[in-house]
């Protein structure tokens, strides 16, 4: 009987010490959890409403709008020469001239051959109302007088052919004729480009072709230049597709009022396709599971899951078309460890968010 009581002794003994081990370990564990769950920092951004533009990225080639390289027409000495490489010339400007004395002499004789078949032809006009002379002597003296006025033509366009002149204004190329140089019918003297604004050509994808027209804004870079860009204007679009690359060659006109561009030179194109207004957030914030795009938003110091539809992209920054409005506060450091419902101390560091300008590119 004694034993009996000293069993049942020990077995109360032992789940009082049990329970006790229980519960000691129970509020340690709680304690445990709570400490190693403390807020997690975070950094959070508003979405901005920017202009976002949709471009398209192609390379292309520069041109003149007109060019031209002059030659003579005659044969002749240099005796005039006002050729100065890479400078502008206006419309009309002597450029070159060639000893047109024989020639200014010839038209001083057709002149005066021109003056008497006048006399002669006024003279039988007069005579033949008085029936003096034939009617077929009038008609010799009229062809004489009109073959001395083709005459007088052909010898005043010989001496203009002795000048040179700037049929538009332009650039003038490089030279390699000097006072006193023997030039042939035909000699190449120098080319001229007119420069501002240049045209740029370069090709679009056919798919792109309902997003394309007149008018829409271009820039372009050029590697000689790589700090700065040029600004144009899209003003011409091809008729025809090309069967091999399927794209639609077009035309831009690109200022270039400082003279740097030079014709066929390579230039990057960036073609703004459109312009919206959209809520734009860092892409750094948006978080990917499978076929879910989602990001976090502080509320009320805890994290919050959000589903959101994204829309165009830029480095750095990307569209969000609907989850989330310009009130919300999206996470955009430590939000992969996050789960919803999470607590979270939200601080300000200006460097963990970036700053970019939004512009969609699309490579053509």
């Amino acid at each position: 009987m004694a034993k009996q009581w000293l069993i049942a002794f020990a077995l109360v003994v032992l789940g009082l010490a049990a329970a006790g081990t229980y519960t000691y370990l129970s509020r340690g564990g709680e304690d445990v959890a709570g400490q190693a769950r403390p807020p997690s920092i975070v950094n959070a951004t508003a979405p901005v409403l920017e202009v976002v533009r949709d471009t398209l990225s192609a390379v292309g080639n520069l041109r003149s709008r007109e060019a031209v390289e002059l030659t003579t027409e005659v044969s002749g000495r240099v005796v005039e020469l006002n050729i100065a490489p890479g400078a502008r010339v206006a419309q009309g400007q002597l450029l070159v001239r060639l000893d047109d004395r024989q020639a200014s002499a010839d038209l001083q004789v057709a002149e005066a051959q021109l003056a008497d078949a006048r006399r002669q032809f006024e003279r039988a006009r007069s005579l033949r109302a008085n029936n003096s002379i034939s009617q077929s002597q009038v008609d010799e003296l009229r062809t004489a007088l009109d073959v001395a006025r083709a005459q007088l033509t052909s010898a005043r366009t010989r001496l203009d052919n002795h000048r040179i002149e700037a049929p538009f204004a332009g650039v003038v190329g490089l030279s390699e004729i000097s006072i006193g140089a023997y030039l042939a019918a035909g000699s190449a003297i120098t080319t001229l480009d007119a420069t501002n604004p240049m045209e740029l050509n370069f090709a679009i994808p056919e798919r792109f072709l309902g997003q394309i027209r007149q008018g829409q804004p271009v820039q372009g870079m050029s590697p000689a230049f790589p700090s700065q860009s040029f600004d144009g204007r899209l003003v011409e679009l091809g008729s025809r597709i090309n069967e091999l690359s399927r794209t639609l060659p077009v035309r831009a006109l690109v200022d270039n009022a400082e003279g740097r561009l030079r014709p066929n030179q390579f230039m990057s194109v960036t073609l703004v396709l459109g312009e919206r207004d959209a809520l734009v957030i860092p892409e750094q914030a948006v978080l990917i599971r499978g076929a879910d795009t989602y990001v976090f938003v502080a509320d009320d110091g805890k994290a919050r899951r959000v589903a959101v539809t994204l829309g165009s992209r830029s480095p750095g920054r990307v569209e969000v078309v609907t989850g989330l409005t310009v009130d919300d506060q999206v996470i955009v450091t430590g939000q992969d460890r996050l789960s919803s419902g999470d607590r979270i101390d939200v601080v300000e560091d200006d460097s963990a968010i970036p700053d970019n300008r939004f512009a969609v590119t699309r490579e053509s």
